[in-house]
């Protein structure tokens, strides 16, 4: 039976396979991880954010944040949310989700708080280092019991001991105090769908691409069984 370990190459893989740059599927690990190094290193830096709150997380040390004061909502989301990207995420952590969730960022779309689970979880397979380094949130109403969050922030990871470093806005829709939308746009740039590129069948070609990744990535990683205590 193939170890952890492939497993979780073969899941980066097909990860990878949208991007220009990582097309050509890797043949080890090794090879693998360089490839998520060379992708994330196309990203570019944070750029300078405007917002009313900032924050910093270092790691597993993301739970003793001071939660930002932004607002009531955000207040409650974001330490869990720290913990989800510094690959210290618990059950519990994702309980900020509704049952019909969705995650998506460019190489991935998922469907349900299990399928985000199964996404989130292959982090600490594939790199040293992740969390969230800066931010800044801005919350706003949009109606009765929903609220928009943005969060303008920078990325670390670290593979073979090399940092790299990500601008990406974070955009959560929450209704009645859960999340059901996420999207991650790296570099701060939307991510390609029907209605965003110019040939809406390149735009489906893209979504296919995430949600095929994305349920590789769901079997592969137990269907998002959570991790042993």
């Amino acid at each position: 039976m193939p170890s952890r370990a492939v497993l979780c190459a073969s899941s980066a893989a097909a990860r990878l396979l949208l991007l220009p740059s990582t097309r050509a599927t890797p043949s080890s690990p090794s090879l693998t991880v360089a490839a998520v190094l060379a992708a994330l290193k196309q990203q570019g830096s944070l750029s300078t954010a405007a917002g009313a709150t900032t924050g910093m997380a270092a790691g597993a040390e993301a739970k003793s944040v001071p939660a930002p004061a932004a607002g009531g909502v955000s207040e409650r989301i974001m330490p869990h949310l720290l913990n989800i990207y510094g690959s210290c995420a618990t059950a519990r952590d994702f309980e900020i989700y509704a049952q019909h969730a969705t995650f998506e960022d460019p190489l991935m779309r998922a469907h349900g708080v299990k399928q985000i689970k199964s996404a989130f979880y292959t982090l600490p397979k594939l790199f040293g280092e992740s969390k969230i380094v800066e931010y800044t949130v801005k919350e706003n109403a949009t109606g009765p019991g929903k609220t928009e969050i943005l969060i303008d922030n920078k990325q670390h990871y670290k593979a073979f001991g090399k940092p790299v470093d990500i601008a990406s806005l974070i955009t959560l829709d929450v209704e009645d105090g859960k999340v059901v939308r996420h999207q991650d746009w790296w570099d701060k740039k939307p991510l390609k769908n029907r209605e965003t590129v110019s040939f809406p069948l390149v735009g489906r070609v893209a979504e296919a691409s995430r949600r095929g990744a994305m349920l590789l990535t769901h079997v592969l990683m137990g269907c998002g069984k959570d991790p042993a205590p």
